[in-house]
């Protein structure tokens, strides 16, 4: 090989060595954000389930539930009762017996 076909082989090389670098760096930075993010954006749960529970005829019990459901989570479904496809996490809870854990 000539000497230009090597130096142009050896910047090729270099420049892609360069760009592997740049996504992997882009990559941490991201995942680094979204960390952060995600640990600021916890919702309050009192105020979730309250209002989640506030047509339940047995109020203590429904607010326990959903707060257990809301911590492991950290979301709540909108509305008095259904609406569990928004918070899979919650959909799927279950009791030691198979039933639904999260109100």
């Amino acid at each position: 090989m000539s000497l230009s076909k090597v130096l142009a082989c050896l910047l090729l090389s270099l420049l892609v060595l360069h760009l592997l670098f740049e996504a992997a760096d882009a990559t941490q930075e991201v995942s680094a954000d979204s960390v952060e993010s995600s640990t600021a954006k916890k919702i309050d749960c009192g105020v979730a389930c309250a209002a989640r529970c506030r047509l339940a005829s047995r109020q203590k019990i429904c607010k326990r539930a959903c707060g257990t459901c809301c911590a492991r989570c950290n979301c709540v479904p909108p509305g008095t009762s259904g609406n569990e496809d928004v918070c899979p996490c919650y959909a799927t809870m279950t009791t030691h017996g198979g039933r639904h854990k999260c109100p």
